[in-house]
């Protein structure tokens, strides 16, 4: 089983990790999606989402774009991380299940220009 978290708000990926409205946790087998729920995001502080979705055993992040410290704990922690996705969440972790959903490397460098990550 492996198990997919993605950044989003109202349903979609949001181009921003830190500053999504929840994460939706989805528990896949192969290519087929076995439960969805949504969590909602417990607030942005630094160190502290990594560490939060590794406390619920997740193996795969998505979002639009995410800092390169947030990017670096999930690495530490052999959490996946996919960034560069658009679009519905669901859509995107059928993508990614498909191993068509390749990450863009995008890494947001500056917290008050989130608004351009992924540009």
């Amino acid at each position: 089983m492996l198990r997919i978290a993605v950044a989003s708000d109202a349903g979609e990926v949001t181009e921003h990790f830190g500053h999504c409205e929840d994460f939706i946790i989805f528990d896949t087998e192969g290519t087929r999606i076995l439960k969805e729920e949504v969590v909602s995001n417990p607030g942005h502080k630094p160190g502290f989402l990594p560490c939060f979705l590794d406390d619920m055993r997740v193996d795969v992040i998505i979002s639009g774009g995410m800092g390169g410290g947030a990017i670096d704990i999930f690495n530490e922690k052999n959490i996946e991380v996919i960034v560069g996705a658009k679009g519905n969440a669901k859509a995107a972790v059928e993508e990614y299940m498909q191993g068509s959903l390749i990450s863009a490397g995008t890494v947001c460098h500056e917290h008050m220009h989130h608004e351009e990550c992924g540009e």
